[in-house]
Formats: structure tokens, C-alpha cells, sequence
């Protein structure tokens, strides 16, 4: 990414979905943070919590002392979340609320099950344990991973159930201890399905596998619901993961929800209690639960779902009729809420990026396609001001994702500014943009 314009500018300041560079522009930012910007930079009442912490002087963390900062926020979590979702774990990043809810769901089976599932296309981290259970393209390099890992075609209910059928022990008992999913996937801009997710409750329910839904950058109203399981009543997972915007832009802090009877058996004992750390040190930091206490508040009191079915009500037209308009360049456009993804079609110049960069082509398939929407996204930078990006799992797609609380009018702009340099052509783009790297070299 640094290799387009903003890759060698400053920003001055940032307020709400507007960064202001030191030369004195204005750009729009499209980007919503990937994920951890729902609320924009600065919200002024994520500022106005911090500065209320600091200048009481409040304690920060000890592992002697009562936190009221955690037990308000578990208490809130537990609040907003259906069902008997009401203990949490508060560690720093969303891989560490990945591992610490597997690491629940193994101990709730006293270790005596072995395999844990996950999606072909999935995003969990790139810690150790979270990055064996990712499935990007990223994953070139095989480090050490948690063992028993299997994986499914995401949204393949059959497939599922024929890998569970598969991991049975010797004694005919189900050896799963969990499943891993993400209900919307924002780095390949694909949703499960209700029946497919319905699906999976039955069948983990049926045996006792521990279901872990992963909405860390999909929580907090991004999708047009406060998270994107909670569209589909009743539907309950037996752990839930967040962070990025949990901690309102400001606050480095991540969270695993747990069905009560689920976080009982595993951790309710003088004994095992401390077994479930993923990290201890930073834990239950004040300022940092506090700003998310804030973050909490201000999703709910703003009604951030609201905010982005907003945004969906423009943005959904709006990018249908640019695709139908430029059908030559826009495979398809998928998402819900204030995330989507803009799928663009690299054929119409792959014969010109072959002679550019043969190599590239050969070394990476999806070369083609990254360029192209490389081009894409510097010409909105460079000519539009605004600033975008593109996903690096599955098909690349170019990713259209403004914070909560940006102005609609901004939203109309953007379609604007996007029917425009699509309108330049794409082999035109392409040309301009490697022109421009280059000359960035000398």
C-alpha cells in the first residue's frame, strides 16, 4: 500500500471520516480503518473519556484490585449480546480473542477432543495458533499451528457435516472441540447464509461442539446490524470474538464473549482460573476499558446499525448501477451494511500488464487483478481524494468501507468519483499508474 501517494505523506490531523495532509488536503477515508474505525477518527466523545481518565488521575491496572472499568464493560458486553453470552475475556488483539476462545472450547473438553474446524477462506491472525487457523493466501509459509485443524468450503453445510462424520473416535464419539467461522467474511466480502448458519447450530449442538463466531472487524453495527449473527433471531454461538472498532479508534483492546454454562465448566475453579489467559500483563488496562466502555455506549446510544443500513441505502444502488454501467470492468459487487467489495476484472488488460510484468504474472495469478485495482485506488486517491483499499485474501476485491459516522453526502461523492475513473478505462489507468511508479523511483 505504500507504494501509492499516501504511501509518502504526512497527515496533519484526522476528524471523523476526514484526514487533513500537511500540504493542506482534504481526503475522505474510505477505509473505515479496515475495521477499526466505525466510530472515525477522534470522536469527540471517545477523546473526552481518555481525557476524564487521565485527569482524575485514575489507577490504571493491578492484579490485586477490583477494575471497575472491567466489570462494566463484561457487565455492557454482556448487555447488548443475546442469550446467556455474558462472560468475558478482555485480552489486546483480535488473534489473542481468537486464541483465547479456542483455547476455551479445548479446555471446556477437558483436552479428550482433538480436531477444530475452520473455513477454507478464513481470517483469524497471524499469531501462531490464530495463523494456523487462517485460510488467506497470505499463509505461503508453514509455521508451527495448533494440531487437528480441518477445514471446509465455507457456506458447504454437507461438507461439514461429512468432516464431522469423519472425526469420530475409536469409541464413536465426536472428536471436534470446536468450529471456527466467520458469519460475514471481510476480507473476501462472503456471508453465510441463515440456513447454513442455522445448520451449524444444530449440528454442534447435537455434538457438543463448541461454535465460535468471529466478528472481529464485523461487529459494532458495521453490516447494518449490531453484529451480522444478530440479524437472524435466535441465533445464538456459543463464544463470540471482537475487537478492532471495540475500542472506538483509540483503545488497543479485543474480547471473547462465552455462553455462561460454556465459560463455567471450563474456567470456574480456583484451580483453572488463570489457565485462560492469552495475555495478562496489559489486561483489564483501565484507559483501555474505559475508552471501549465509551465505544460500547456511543454504538448503542448512536445506533451505529442505523447509520450503516444508511450508508447501505446509497451505497447498494449506487455501486449496482455503476457495475451494470461498466459491466466490461466490474465483475460483480457483493456486501451488506457500510462494507463492500468491488470486484474488478483484470482481463481487460492482462495482455498490457504481461508486457509490464511478465514475472509478476508468473509468480502470482492474481497479479492482473491487483494491479488493476491498484490503479483504481490511486486514481481516487491522487485525483478524487479519497482514500481506499483492497483486500489480500480470495479474489482481491476492492473494498468500499466508510466509517459510521460519514456524512452521506460523502457517500453520494464517492459514487461519483468512482463512475468517473472508472469512465478513464482501465488499460488507461494502469498506464497512468505505472508511469507514475516509476517516475516515483527517480
Amino acid at each position: 500500500m505504500t507504494s501509492f501517494g499516501f504511501g509518502q505523506e504526512l497527515i496533519d490531523h484526522a476528524e471523523g471520516a476526514i484526514l487533513h495532509t500537511r500540504d493542506g488536503r482534504e481526503i475522505v477515508d474510505f477505509t473505515g480503518g479496515v475495521g477499526v474505525l466505525n466510530h472515525g477518527h477522534n470522536h469527540p466523545r471517545i477523546l473526552a473519556a481518555r481525557q476524564r481518565f487521565a485527569e482524575r488521575h485514575r489507577m490504571e491496572v493491578h492484579k490485586t484490585y477490583f477494575s471497575p472499568y472491567v466489570a462494566a464493560l463484561g457487565h455492557n458486553l454482556a448487555a447488548v449480546l443475546p442469550g446467556d453470552l455474558n462472560m468475558s475475556f478482555l485480552p489486546n488483539s483480535g488473534a489473542e480473542a481468537v486464541e483465547g476462545a479456542v483455547k476455551l472450547a479445548y479446555k471446556y473438553h477437558g483436552g479428550k477432543r482433538n480436531t477444530i474446524m475452520r473455513a477454507d477462506i478464513s481470517f483469524h491472525g497471524k499469531l501462531l495458533g490464530s495463523g494456523s487457523l487462517t485460510g488467506s493466501t497470505q499463509n505461503h509459509f508453514a509455521f508451527p499451528g495448533i494440531p487437528g485443524v480441518v477445514k471446509f468450503p465455507y457456506g458447504d453445510l454437507d461438507a461439514v457435516r461429512a468432516a464431522v462424520a469423519e472425526a469420530r473416535r475409536a469409541d464413536g464419539g465426536c472428536d471436534v472441540y470446536a468450529l471456527l467461522i466467520e458469519p460475514f467474511s471481510a476480507s473476501t466480502m462472503r456471508s453465510c447464509s441463515e440456513e447454513f448458519l442455522r445448520g451449524l447450530r444444530e449440528l454442534c449442538t447435537a455434538e457438543g461442539i463448541v461454535l465460535i463466531f468471529d466478528e472481529i472487524y464485523t461487529g459494532w453495527g458495521k453490516t447494518g446490524t449490531m453484529f451480522y449473527f444478530m440479524r437472524y433471531p435466535g441465533l445464538l454461538p456459543d463464544v463470540v470474538t471482537t475487537s478492532k472498532s471495540f475500542g472506538g479508534g483509540k483503545s488497543s483492546i479485543s474480547a471473547y464473549v462465552a455462553r455462561e454454562p460454556i465459560f463455567r465448566k471450563a474456567y470456574d475453579s480456583l484451580t483453572d482460573a488463570l489457565l485462560q489467559s492469552t495475555s495478562t500483563t496489559y489486561y483489564g488496562f483501565g484507559e483501555e476499558t474505559a475508552t471501549a466502555i465509551e465505544a460500547v455506549n456511543i454504538a448503542v446510544e448512536e445506533d451505529f446499525p442505523a447509520k450503516a443500513r444508511q450508508i447501505e441505502r446509497i451505497l447498494a444502488p449506487g455501486l449496482a448501477r455503476i457495475a451494470k454501467e461498466h459491466s466490461t470492468v466490474i465483475d460483480e459487487v457483493r456486501g451488506a451494511g457500510a462494507l463492500w467489495g468491488v470486484f474488478l476484472k483484470a482481463g481487460a488488460v492482462l495482455d498490457l500488464v504481461g508486457k509490464v510484468a511478465p514475472g509478476g504474472l508468473a509468480k502470482d495469478p492474481q497479479f492482473g487483478t491487483k494491479l488493476v485495482t491498484c490503479a483504481v485506488i490511486d486514481e481516487l486517491y491522487r485525483r478524487h481524494d479519497f482514500y481506499t483499499y483492497y483486500t489480500l485474501n480470495g479474489r482481491n476485491p476492492f473494498v468500499v468501507a466508510p466509517p459510521l459516522v460519514t456524512d452521506p453526502a460523502h457517500v453520494e461523492r464517492f459514487l461519483e468519483a468512482l463512475d468517473a475513473t472508472l469512465a478513464v478505462g482501465l488499460p488507461r489507468l494502469v498506464m497512468r499508474f505505472m508511469r507514475e511508479k516509476v517516475s516515483s523511483l527517480w
